[in-house]
């Protein structure tokens, strides 16, 4: 496959100095994270450490530098990606990632 160049600006945004694009989406992006991260092994691993440690707050700050790290990656990858590959082509090997996983996923738990 061959990388197929578009425009250098993002195709899901169309105008970032709009409020109210700028709103949708980080209420988008601040919900779908919270969701993930609920109940997760992340979320457990703090919760354990909180408590042994007796200090929450030095674990918040920790847990808090490591989520935004983690996110600045996630955001600085995306941005290079977009840059790179058109949009159609990430979706593709998206779906194919989700697809392969859940097959390998699948036939590990029926073997």
């Amino acid at each position: 496959m061959t990388a197929e160049p578009h425009s250098p600006e993002p195709q899901v945004l169309t105008n970032p100095n709009r409020k109210s694009e700028y709103w949708q989406i980080t209420i988008t992006t601040f919900i779908t994270v919270f969701v993930a991260e609920i109940g997760d092994k992340t979320q457990l691993t703090t919760l354990v450490i909180a408590a042994q440690s007796h200090q929450p707050w030095i674990v918040f700050t920790g847990a808090a530098i490591a989520l935004v790290s983690t996110s600045l990656l996630g955001v600085l990858a995306g941005k290079w990606l977009a840059k790179t590959f058109s949009l159609s082509l990430l979706n593709t090997l998206a779906g194919l990632s989700f697809l392969i996983l859940s097959i390998s996923l699948l036939w590990e738990a029926v073997m």
